[in-house]
């Protein structure tokens, strides 16, 4: 799958999505860290990619409607995170996207479970 990474991911988390054979671009590489939440979800569609980000503001989906995007996945970590939960975290997308798309919709990953919401119902 074609993803964007967020640039609150880091190299940690392209490393993983890019070793489960996914093809990674970041935010950070692509200089777009100014921009606004608008502007990265807009190139992502053009970019034909899905979104993976700590940001929860992507998790409103009458903000960010699934069915305008080639999905969007935000990783929810405990509040004092550690290097290991962002990997389980990662690892949980991982093995969902083995199972399925989240093409047009909005996953939000927690260690060990994925809640879906997919377009308007």
């Amino acid at each position: 799958m074609k993803l964007k990474l967020d640039e609150n991911l880091g190299e940690r988390g392209r490393r993983l999505l890019e070793a489960a054979g996914h093809e990674v671009c970041t935010v950070p590489r692509q200089g777009l860290a100014s921009a606004t939440d608008r502007e990265l979800l807009a190139r992502c569609v053009a970019e034909a990619r899905a979104l993976v980000t700590l940001d929860l503001d992507f998790a409103n989906p009458l903000v960010f409607p699934p069915s305008a995007h080639r999905g969007v996945a935000v990783l929810r970590l405990p509040r004092k995170p550690s290097a290991a939960d962002l990997d389980s975290a990662v690892t949980t997308l991982i093995g969902a996207m083995r199972q399925r798309s989240f093409d047009q919709q909005l996953w939000i990953v927690e260690i060990g479970r994925v809640r879906e919401y997919s377009r308007e119902r």
